[in-house]
């Protein structure tokens, strides 16, 4: 994002990332390591890696950010950043669960 810089995501309580693909790559990362604990023919495993890899990807081809906004479709990056911290702490959970 050559110039302009965001100063507000005009949502209370979600401040700007500054590095917002490094968190999602390690955020993902950590997602697809989780659901390695699962059976490989559950379904939450099958779907969670199916998205998690595609977004990775997307992050890893798009250094800009906007682009990557539009790529992923899910509003800002930072909204993207919380979707992907509360899909980290569900799969643990789920892990733990075993509900397969």
């Amino acid at each position: 994002m050559a110039g302009v810089i965001k100063k507000t995501t005009g949502l209370v309580g979600l401040a700007v990332s500054l590095n917002p693909n490094e968190r999602l790559r390690i955020l993902y990362s950590k997602i697809l390591g989780s659901v390695q604990a699962m059976p490989q023919d559950a379904a939450y495993r099958k779907y969670t890696e199916q998205l998690i890899n595609e977004r990775l990807n997307h992050v890893k081809s798009e250094p800009d950010v906007e682009k990557l906004e539009k790529m992923i479709n899910c509003g800002q990056i930072e909204e993207v950043i919380a979707q992907a911290e509360s899909e980290l702490a569900l799969s643990r959970k789920m892990a733990e669960w075993k509900p397969w």
